[in-house]
């Protein structure tokens, strides 16, 4: 069995997913030394205030000598220049890995910047929740969510095995993807109901003001689902739709045929193909209920 513990670790990026990881590599003992970096001085000092790391550094480059592991942790947008700017501080037999919800962008802009010898495993654990900062990190946010793996062809089979352990070590489920085809599954499963969530809470920003208050007033279910969702970090999301751009396409496509065949029953009256809509998808959910994944 692959050993997930990792003497020196790089965290580049201290916000809720690299803050959480932090937590649950010291919980469990996976790793000796937690140096950090983040853009701002700010976020930096409340990182080693709040203890998830053990030392900070002002760049990257700096954090990231030495270093057995790599985990770029900041907006994926950010990656090509941090990988360019790490390149040459990485040691022989360094991995480096990502927490990206889209795939492919990341190895397009990293890849190209590791020397030979070094490790890129890209990762994406599915999961995260609204609130952003190293404040809002906790050590249990990855129990029982699934993690997918992107290696590249051709990668160390040790390095993918290493941090497919560790991922199983901080509680997540672990599985592999070809990294498009991950991208094309994030689009419908998570990008794409952000891109709606954030329409319709834009769309309620601009009715009038009596409306739009009695909308936050008397918010129903659904609707506090999707200011929940709108919540999330805005840079973050900014760059998850620039970087996956065409599979998102793809699926706001299909989602706008579908859409105005809705719009067609519902203008013409049609009931039963309203009926049996809501009963396939309803099925759908009863399915992830079983999954273990509501």
């Amino acid at each position: 069995m692959a050993e997930p513990h990792f003497e020196r670790v790089c965290l580049i990026g201290l916000g809720l997913i690299g803050s959480s990881l932090a937590r649950a590599l010291k919980r469990g003992g996976l790793v000796g030394e937690i140096v950090g970096t983040a853009r701002t001085p700010e976020t930096r000092a409340k990182a080693l205030e709040l203890g998830f790391i053990d030392r900070v550094e002002g760049d990257a480059a700096a954090a990231a000598r030495d270093a057995d592991l790599i985990i770029l942790a900041a907006p994926v947008g950010a990656n090509a220049a941090l990988a360019e700017a790490i390149g040459p501080a990485l040691k022989p037999g360094a991995i480096v890995t990502d927490v990206g919800s889209v795939k492919q962008a990341v190895i397009d802009a990293v890849a190209p910047h590791l020397p030979e010898g070094v490790h890129l495993v890209p990762a994406h654990p599915v999961a995260g929740t609204e609130e952003s900062g190293p404040e809002a990190g906790f050590a249990e946010l990855f129990e029982g969510r699934w993690c997918i793996l992107t290696p590249p062809a051709g990668t160390d089979a040790d390095a993918v095995a290493r941090i497919k352990a560790m991922w199983r070590a901080v509680g997540s489920n672990v599985d592999e993807m070809e990294p498009r085809h991950h991208d094309m599954v994030l689009a419908i499963t998570s990008h794409l109901p952000h891109l709606i969530a954030y329409t319709i809470v834009g769309t309620a920003t601009e009715l009038e003001n009596t409306l739009q208050q009695e909308v936050i007033k008397f918010a129903a279910g659904g609707f506090r689902d999707f200011t929940r969702i709108a919540a999330s970090d805005p840079v973050m999301w900014r760059d998850i739709f620039l970087a996956n751009k065409d599979a998102v396409l793809e699926m706001l496509g299909r989602f706008d045929e579908d859409l105005t065949a809705l719009q067609r029953a519902i203008r013409y009256g049609d009931g039963p193909a309203l009926e049996d809509w809501f009963t396939r998808t309803r099925a759908v959910r009863r399915s992830i209920i079983k999954a273990g994944q509501a």
